[in-house]
């Protein structure tokens, strides 16, 4: 006979085995599943992550992008991006993003590659985890060894060269490139020229190349094209094309003073070396310049990248006659400090006249005194302007940075901080008024052509807004200055307000 104790047993008993039977019915449900979010379980398998590459080339300052397909039939949770040279720990929680797993991704991030970066090769980790807690790693191998930029030809033959037919006609061509990893080869073809075979001159991986090499023509008027390819380890190509005329002396509708000696140092400027001057009539030109310091040594030249083949300086053997002899002619010596010169001269009859002006008496079209305040900016009693300032702007006249004004010359200002610039950025600016509320085009100054500016011209103004003395007609569009620089480097720029030229050099 059972007892009332037998019966309790036996219930709870009956209680403890449907228990257990509930804990085994959840533990398979448990091992079903793929997480605590109740995520079935399909196959069960380890994700599958197929990279587009396991090694990019890369640089300083360049973006890579990691590329690659993910798959999982259980669903994708998460994607994991490490790398602590690289600063870089990126998680993509799939699940957060989408509300849910994904059975697949295309794998697409976007990295940046500081530009302080100083090692040579870094290993990022990639890891997909799914939804079970299943996970592959994949390792993408990123070296600093990337081949990107152009071969840069340093110097080369202006677009447009004017060989002199002479007793014996001559071209020097030379020309330098360089390249941001290795070159691999040039090639020079200038059909028509006898006895001058399309050149293949191999650079053997060096990162430099210099050619120079005279050329003898015939002494008839001929224009001849010369090309120049040069091509890096990567393919990576630069083309360089010249003509060349051979003539009689033309009557050049340009010219330029250069005051500097060498031909690197015509080429290293991004703007405004050599410095164009003004043609006046058929074979005839004036240079005005502003001399700071004494002893300054100048040519003339009809072309921009180098003194040869033509340049225009005193005759050896009369100092009172120019020749245009790059060998033999002596450079126009400018022994006054701090003084403006004006120069004059006609290639046609090679004679030349100098005279000098006083700071004082070379004029601007600014219309205030540069620094002064509480200005009647409209000639209505009112005051617009708080304070008056220009300098280079490449955005708005909030956005100015201010120029220094000279201490001697009042028409010469300067950035005091130079500019940083990488090579290949393209350049935007104008010099222009600051002010604090943005107004625009009070006192501004704008370029003859964007992508090569010779002239900063002022620009659009009523004589009222202007000093009353300046009388040059506007002569210049509404161009924002947009040179490409070459070289990476610091860069000064100077600006001459009464001869309205600019140059930005290298900065010293």
């Amino acid at each position: 006979m059972k007892t009332k104790n037998d019966y309790f047993y036996s219930k709870r008993g009956l209680t403890y085995y449907a228990f257990l039977l509930w804990t085994f019915s959840l533990a398979l449900w448990f091992t079903g599943c793929n997480d605590d979010d109740g995520y079935p379980e399909v196959d069960g398998q380890n994700p599958v992550l197929a990279l587009t590459t396991s090694h990019i080339q890369s640089g300083v300052g360049r973006t890579i992008m990691i590329e690659g397909s993910v798959s999982d039939k259980d669903g994708i949770s998460a994607i994991r991006l490490e790398c602590e040279d690289l600063h870089l720990d990126k998680t993509i929680n799939l699940i957060e993003i989408y509300e849910k797993p994904l059975e697949t991704y295309d794998l697409s991030y976007k990295f940046n590659i500081q530009r302080d970066e100083t090692g040579e090769q870094f290993t990022i980790k990639i890891t997909v985890t799914d939804v079970g807690g299943r996970a592959v790693t994949e390792n993408l191998l990123v070296t600093m060894d990337g081949d990107f930029e152009k071969p840069l030809f340093t110097l080369a033959p202006d677009k447009n060269v004017t060989v002199l037919i002479k007793v014996e006609t001559k071209f020097n061509l030379r020309f330098s490139i360089s390249d941001d990893r290795a070159l691999d080869y040039v090639t020079i073809a200038i059909p028509g020229i006898d006895g001058f075979d399309p050149l293949r001159l191999e650079a053997n991986g060096k990162n430099t190349f210099d050619y120079a090499e005279k050329l003898t023509l015939p002494n008839v008027e001929q224009v001849y094209t010369v090309t120049i390819t040069a091509v890096d380890k990567m393919g990576n190509e630069s083309v360089a094309n010249s003509a060349i005329s051979v003539s009689e002396m033309p009557d050049f509708q340009k010219m330029y003073l250069a005051d500097v000696a060498t031909v690197e140092e015509l080429n290293s400027d991004v703007f405004g070396v050599p410095m164009l001057i003004e043609r006046t009539g058929a074979y005839q030109y004036k240079a005005n310049y502003y001399n700071q310091q004494s002893g300054t040594k100048i040519f003339f030249l009809p072309q921009k990248s180098d003194f040869s083949p033509i340049c225009f300086g005193l005759d050896p053997e009369d100092n009172s006659k120019l020749t245009d002899d790059p060998e033999t002619a002596k450079p126009i010596v400018l022994d006054q400090a701090n003084i403006y010169y004006e120069i004059t001269f006609d290639i046609l009859n090679s004679t030349y006249s100098i005279k000098t002006y006083p700071i004082a008496e070379a004029i601007n079209p600014i219309p205030h005194k540069y620094g002064s305040t509480s200005l009647d900016t409209w000639g209505d009693g009112g005051s617009w302007l708080q304070e008056f300032y220009f300098g280079y702007m490449t955005s708005n006249p909030r956005e100015v940075e201010r120029f220094t004004q000279d201490k001697t010359n009042p028409n010469l200002f300067y950035l005091e901080e130079p500019l940083f610039l990488e090579a290949g950025t393209r350049m935007n600016f104008v010099i222009h008024n600051w002010h604090s509320d943005g107004w625009w085009n009070y006192c501004t100054w704008r370029v003859d052509n964007s992508d090569e500016p010779e002239v900063f011209g002022y620009y659009g103004k009523e004589a009222k807004y202007t000093n009353p003395a300046w009388t040059k007609p506007d002569h210049v569009g509404d161009n924002w200055a947009k040179p490409v620089v070459n070289t990476t480097g610091n860069y000064k720029l100077i600006f001459d307000a009464h001869l309205e030229r600019a140059k930005l050099v290298p900065a010293k």
